[in-house]
C-alpha cells in the first residue's frame, strides 16, 4: 500500500475529479517553466529506470514490463495515480 492510498478511496470527494484530470488542470494553468522543469526531471528518471531495467533484464524491456504487469494486476494503476498526485504536488509546491 503506498502512501497516497487513502486518498484514492474516494477520489472524487478529495480531488473533485481524478488524480489524473486534476494533474492536466495543474499541467495547463501552472507556470510553464516550472512544469517545463518538472516534466524533464520526470523524463531524466524515467530513462534512468529503463536503462537499470535493462541491465536487470536485457533489452526487451517492454516485454518485461507487460509481464510484471499481469503478474501484479492492478498494482500498476495505484503507482500510476501516485505519480500523478507527486507530479501534482512537486509542481503546484514551486508556483506559488
Amino acid at each position: 500500500m503506498n502512501k497516497y492510498s487513502a486518498l484514492f478511496e474516494d477520489e472524487d470527494d478529495v480531488f473533485l475529479g481524478s488524480p489524473k484530470s486534476k494533474l492536466m488542470d495543474v499541467i495547463f494553468n501552472a507556470n510553464n517553466d516550472v512544469v517545463r522543469h518538472e516534466l524533464e526531471k520526470f523524463m531524466i528518471k524515467f530513462a534512468t529506470m529503463e536503462l537499470m531495467l535493462e541491465e536487470h533484464v536485457g533489452s526487451d524491456v517492454n516485454q518485461a514490463i507487460k509481464s510484471y504487469d499481469a503478474n501484479n494486476f492492478g498494482d500498476a494503476d495505484e503507482k500510476v495515480k501516485s505519480i500523478y498526485i507527486e507530479l501534482m504536488g512537486s509542481i503546484l509546491s514551486q508556483s506559488e
